[in-house]
């Protein structure tokens, strides 16, 4: 008797051939490797720029939305890079550009010597609002093209400066309306374009937050010198911008507005706390919005409102979660999203840089950002004198 199982008929063909149909299967793959040919690159892909011909980008202040948005949101770019960082925080900075690859720091002292620095091509100036203009001008000075956060200045005199150093020094000025390059506004936008909705009949706008004045990011926009304005110009430039945004060859032509701060709120001693405007467009229809560092929760809110269709985008201008519901008579509304909002970053970069290697001018460029200030200091005169109409 054998300790070894016993093999019937069935399992010895099934074996055999098995053996035979691998020795046959081993030349037959070598010969198939051999013979094997890589194809061409079909498709005309879109591919990312090689590393070392990107456009190379300084960034201005790391604060929080620096850090949390603008910075990653070049991880995804394909056209742009980070070589620099300027920061009053060395040690932040340095932090910083060991986590992401980044070995050249300046500080505010030296940042003139940018201007030596053949390894920055753009300035992202990311510092709060009563900085941006000397600090874009010196950047434009230096030679360097600037995309400048929003909005763009304090007042219009300082937007004018800095659109006459962008053409003194032949240079591309950018403001950083990211909106422009968010999916989901973008797919609004070509519903607005492709008639969608009809004839735009009219548009609203609300958006604010509750100011913390113990909270570093929130405590600086209460402050006049680094702020500029109040909510209108921190939140609710968003809904100005984005409303006019969606009215392709409209202008604004009136304003009226009226404050909104609560009585007696100790945050609010130098800015406005909330601000409630209209503005009449040349084609008859009426935009109107809201700003306020009084709500809770966040609210960004966009409606248009057309002969045939309605749209609304709740959230509309956030970084990470934008949504829009379609409405038309006869049919059951439809909430979608068209894209994720957080390519928005990496789009604004490449097209800024995309049009600073051409000498183009940027999708939103300097004369943007001066225009909405100028609504916005129309909205204030109109505030300050109760309300009445300021003509533009």
């Amino acid at each position: 008797m054998t300790d070894k199982p016993q093999m019937n008929d069935f399992s010895r063909r099934q074996l055999l051939s098995a053996g035979a149909a691998a020795s046959l299967a081993w030349p037959m793959g070598s010969a198939l490797a051999q013979e094997a040919e890589g194809q061409p690159l079909l498709g005309n892909p879109q591919l990312p720029e090689v590393p070392g011909e990107r456009m190379r980008w300084a960034i201005v202040g790391l604060g929080t939305f620096a850090v949390g948005q603008v910075i990653p949101g070049f991880g995804d770019a394909r056209q742009s890079r980070m070589t620099s960082f300027v920061s009053g925080n060395p040690e932040k900075a340095r932090q910083l550009g060991a986590r992401y690859g980044v070995s050249r720091f300046y500080d505010y002292a030296n940042y003139d010597s940018i201007a030596d620095d053949p390894e920055i091509d753009c300035v992202y100036i990311v510092l709060p609002v009563g900085l941006h203009a000397e600090y874009t001008i010196r950047a434009l000075d230096a030679g360097k093209h600037v995309l400048c956060e929003k909005p763009m200045a304090s007042t219009s005199a300082e937007c004018e400066a800095m659109l006459a150093a962008a053409r003194a020094n032949s240079r591309t000025l950018g403001v950083a309306y990211r909106v422009h390059f968010e999916p989901n506004n973008m797919h609004a936008l070509q519903r607005v374009e492709n008639g969608d909705l009809g004839t735009m009949r009219f548009v609203s706008a609300d958006h604010g937050f509750n100011a913390n004045p113990d909270w570093p990011p929130h405590k600086w926009r209460l402050e006049k010198a680094l702020a500029g304005g109040g909510s209108m110009y921190d939140i609710g430039i968003y809904g100005l911008n984005t409303s006019l945004m969606m009215l392709p060859g409209d202008t604004p032509q009136a304003v009226s507005a009226h404050y909104s701060t609560p009585e007696n709120d100790p945050r609010f001693t130098e800015v406005e706390g909330g601000l409630d405007w209209r503005v009449r467009m040349a084609s008859g229809i009426t935009v109107q919005g809201s700003s306020s560092y009084c709500w809770s929760p966040y609210v960004s809110r966009q409606r248009y409102f057309g002969s045939d269709a309605s749209l609304e985008m709740s959230p509309a201008t956030t970084y990470y979660d934008n949504r829009i519901l379609f409405e038309a008579a006869g049919e059951r509304p439809r909430e979608y999203t068209a894209g994720n909002p957080i390519a928005q970053f990496a789009a604004q970069l490449d097209g800024f840089a995309s049009a600073a290697r051409a000498g183009e001018q940027h999708r939103t460029p300097g004369e943007m950002g001066l225009r909405d200030i100028r609504i916005i200091e129309a909205m204030y005169r109109s505030a300050d004198a109760g309300g009445v109409v300021v003509t533009l």
